[in-house]
């Protein structure tokens, strides 16, 4: 099943870091974000990868094209310009890299994409910001138990700030840095999508987020699954931070690999 990923748009809360690349590219722990999100989904098999490029896609053009470059040891030889590869550590994917349009909206990216499938694929696509430390092979289950064209996870976002629970004289009960907030759902991407979602797409300018859910749910063909565990996304330099300082203490919720 191949994995969809959206990596054209601006990021333009992350301006001190997008000017010289896309969002995506913004690193944790010295890799892209979008690597990170790969191996979530590597690590349950899925290793198919349709990249939706847009702004500066060349910088993830070549970070894919470069990565053995990268990740192995290398012996040249300088007469005759071959280049031998040892030790290598990259992973077995592949890797689509697909321009999407510089200006399309979320669901004109997928738009785009359509050349790819055929009528009775099932494919996975999220958002190239968000981590989570997901059961992706229970979201492809769940998807298939309920038989919809749609299914999105569903998360509890992080509060921006600690909780504190008090009495009126200002006694502290609980006090809780950063929790998961405890009411209110929202889309945390991580969808599954049958290649009928194509009808719910009319041109670039479509925003997956409105008229496509929107009508889908209207129809009863989306569900969501709830995923009451960790999730992320890197919006703005401070979530970046947040990120890297999780991924420095070295318990990373979604690293699973």
């Amino acid at each position: 099943m191949k994995t969809v990923l959206l990596a054209g748009g601006l990021g333009t809360r992350l301006s001190e870091e997008t000017t010289l690349k896309p969002k995506p590219m913004v690193e944790i722990g010295g890799m892209p974000v979008l690597w990170h999100i790969m191996k979530i989904y590597a690590t349950y098999g899925y290793t198919d990868f349709a990249v939706a490029l847009g702004y500066k896609g060349d910088v993830i053009k070549e970070f894919f094209l470069n990565y053995k470059l990268h990740k192995s040891d290398m012996i040249v030889s300088l007469r005759s310009g071959d280049v031998k590869f040892e030790n290598d550590l990259s992973e077995d994917w592949t890797v689509g890299l697909h321009e999407t349009g510089a200006n399309s909206m979320t669901g004109g990216r997928l738009y785009n994409l359509k050349k790819i499938f055929k009528p009775g694929d099932t494919f996975m696509l999220t958002y190239g910001d968000g981590v989570a430390d997901i059961d992706v092979e229970k979201l492809v289950a769940f998807h298939k138990e309920h038989g919809k064209i749609a299914t999105l996870t569903a998360v509890r976002p992080s509060a921006r700030f600690g909780s504190i629970l008090m009495e009126d004289d200002g006694h502290i009960l609980e006090f809780k840095e950063k929790p998961q907030t405890g009411e209110g759902w929202i889309n945390g991407g991580y969808f599954v999508f049958d290649y009928k979602i194509f009808d719910y797409l009319t041109d670039e300018s479509t925003i997956l987020e409105r008229e496509p859910l929107e009508n889908l749910a209207k129809d009863n063909q989306l569900v969501a699954y709830k995923h009451e565990g960790f999730w992320h996304c890197m919006d703005t330099i401070r979530d970046r931070d947040n990120l890297n300082e999780i991924w420095a203490h070295g318990n990373a919720p979604w690293k699973k690999w």
